[in-house]
């Protein structure tokens, strides 16, 4: 078995931990690769993302189309989407092995923006924004869902985001949570002046066009953890992507449990008085 270990960076109190984790491994027969900016030349069985999330984001854009499965291992705070933490290394390895893991497809959102300057073509796992700079207006975005205006979002910016992201930036907009399976997509605007416009849910077969109305200065679009500015008047258009990702859960973990232990969702009930 040959395993690639995904690594951004590594503080000095967690290499230790790394350290462990491959002999684990190594003790396994598996064969471990450190991996930062290529793949190895040989196939991979697995692919960790050493980090928090945003290292699990970025470690997606490494393996693209190679359907490589990805199980994020969280050294850093959070970790909605790791499936292990730097202190559970011996199960870890011990539910891989033993294939006590489910395989879990999650939707890409395909990103097209044409502007004047030039163009961008990409893939996310997460969300795609518009957002306004601090120094600017108003940002004025026309949402076109298929052949459909559906309005004008007038306000700080707007969120797209699939199934994985609703539980990022749109859920602290007060977006919905969407089950990784349900096939929808969700936009959810971001300090929106007119509040009778609400976070809307759309089926992830749409195409999507969000079109920022022509004016002096730029605006921010955000790429999961990525940014860059964009002059107004550039048009991003969004659609599934041809080829998904899949997530590992290893154990009897389940989307649910992740948000009952890591956003504290649908705890104890409070007591009766």
């Amino acid at each position: 078995m040959n395993i690639a270990l995904y690594i951004r960076h590594i503080d000095p109190e967690n290499q230790p931990r790394l350290d462990r984790l491959i002999t684990l491994l190594n003790a396994r027969g598996v064969a471990t690769h450190i991996v930062r900016d290529c793949l190895p030349a040989c196939p991979l069985d697995f692919l960790l993302s050493i980090g928090g999330d945003g290292t699990l984001l970025s470690s997606v854009h490494l393996i693209a189309q190679h359907d490589i499965p990805v199980l994020g291992v969280n050294f850093g705070h959070l970790g909605f989407l790791t499936a292990a933490g730097r202190d559970s290394l011996d199960s870890l390895v011990s539910d891989l092995m033993a294939g006590n893991y489910t395989l879990e497809p999650r939707t890409l959102l395909h990103v097209e923006a044409n502007h004047p300057g030039g163009s961008l073509s990409t893939f996310v796992l997460n969300e795609v924004y518009l957002h306004r700079f601090v120094d600017q207006p108003l940002l004025h975005t026309d949402l076109y869902v298929g052949a459909d205006r559906v309005a004008t979002y007038s306000g700080d910016g707007i969120i797209v985001a699939t199934p994985t992201g609703s539980t990022a930036y749109s859920l602290s907009c007060g977006g919905p949570i969407l089950t990784p399976d349900s096939g929808c997509l969700v936009i959810t605007p971001i300090g929106v002046h007119n509040l009778t416009l609400r976070p809307i849910i759309v089926p992830d077969s749409a195409l999507l066009r969000l079109v920022t109305h022509s004016q002096p200065g730029q605006f921010s679009l955000g790429i999961d953890s990525r940014r860059q500015p964009l002059p107004h008047g550039t048009q991003v258009n969004l659609s599934r992507e041809r080829f998904s990702i899949r997530l590992v859960r290893l154990g009897s973990q389940s989307f649910f449990s992740a948000i009952q232990q890591k956003l504290g969702w649908g705890g104890p009930a409070a007591p009766q008085l």
